[in-house]
């Protein structure tokens, strides 16, 4: 009988059989990747580069889009190296870490969606006490808060579960180190239910932060019905609800993710729901973000036209010189 100690690597999800689908596999996922690397970095440039789009609600955005970055590092390019290399192995150091830093990014990620909502309630509910409420040295403050909670979550949570007996194989079910997956491989049905305890009183807590988006939204929207002119209320909807989307889809997967009845679990089922909640959100929360938000467009655009300016700059610069020569 092996325990984790003699593990010295793990072997992740099989996507296919046929070496074309492996290629297939590495090809989207490369291109998801690529979609979430440029359009958050648009995001992040765009909001370190304007300084009309330096205030609380894009400087959380600006951590939003660093922690979709990350995430989304953590997972595909590990899954897209095996793929390509045909293999399945993650060492047993490169599992942990990954495990980490998901986690911790994951937990960060929802925690500040947290400070975000309230961060909307302040400005639409209580907006003469928004510059008291989240002045830079607070919105400093939550955005460590959100960011330490991660670190906390998942330091707990990855020491826990590597320091279980496995037992039942070294094969995840799936494409990353995930700890459900890792709790499969536990020795005995006790050593199981130690982190599923704590797993629990953690969805406990992030029901506890949903309890408290839902009612800041509750309020949000009776504010934004108040409203007597229709521009002010669509200003107002226009600022919440890409919020309310990402949050949306973030919290529905991912609950449903560790939260789903046995009974109904199955490898394709996980497979589509870990996707869902762990590489769709840091593609497409640019593009909600982007959407609706005039004024994030508008610095984009500056962005793009300076950009352009400075590819066009050098070539015009040595078509003067050579006629000057010539």
């Amino acid at each position: 009988m092996s325990n984790s100690s003699s593990i010295t690597q793990f072997l992740l999800l099989a996507f296919a059989d046929t070496r074309e689908l492996q290629l297939l596999r590495f090809w989207l996922f490369l291109a998801i990747y690529l979609a979430a690397l440029l359009g958050n970095g648009l995001i992040i440039t765009a909001i370190a580069c304007d300084h009309h789009l330096h205030t609380p609600m894009y400087f959380f955005l600006l951590n939003l889009s660093i922690l979709d970055l990350a995430s989304i590092s953590t997972t595909l390019p590990k899954s897209m190296a095996n793929s390509l290399w045909d293999t399945r192995a993650i060492s047993y150091a490169g599992c942990a870490a990954q495990v980490f830093f998901f986690l911790f990014l994951i937990s960060a990620e929802y925690s500040l969606l947290t400070v975000m909502a309230y961060d909307r309630y302040v400005a639409i509910c209580k907006p003469l006490h928004y510059g008291t409420l989240l002045g830079s040295r607070a919105c400093v403050h939550m955005a460590a808060a959100a960011w330490g909670t991660g670190f906390l979550y998942a330091v707990l949570h990855t020491a826990n579960t590597f320091s279980l007996p496995l037992c039942q194989g070294n094969a995840v079910d799936q494409f990353f180190c995930e700890i459900p997956q890792i709790l499969k491989l536990s020795c005995s049905d006790s050593d199981y239910l130690r982190e599923a305890c704590l797993l629990v009183v953690s969805v406990s807590l992030a029901f506890g932060c949903f309890v408290f988006i839902s009612f800041s939204y509750v309020q949000i929207l009776r504010a934004v019905l108040r409203i007597p002119s229709e521009q002010g209320r669509h200003k107002a909807f226009s600022m919440c609800l890409p919020h309310l989307a990402v949050v949306s889809l973030f919290v529905s997967t991912s609950f449903f993710a560790y939260l789903k009845p046995p009974s109904i679990s199955s490898p394709s089922l996980d497979l589509v729901v870990t996707v869902l909640y762990s590489v769709v959100p840091p593609a497409v929360n640019p593009l909600i973000y982007s959407m609706r938000n005039q004024e994030l467009k508008d610095a984009l655009s500056k962005l793009a036209q300076w950009a352009l300016s400075h590819r066009q700059y050098p070539a015009s610069l040595s078509l003067h010189v050579s006629q000057s020569l010539s």
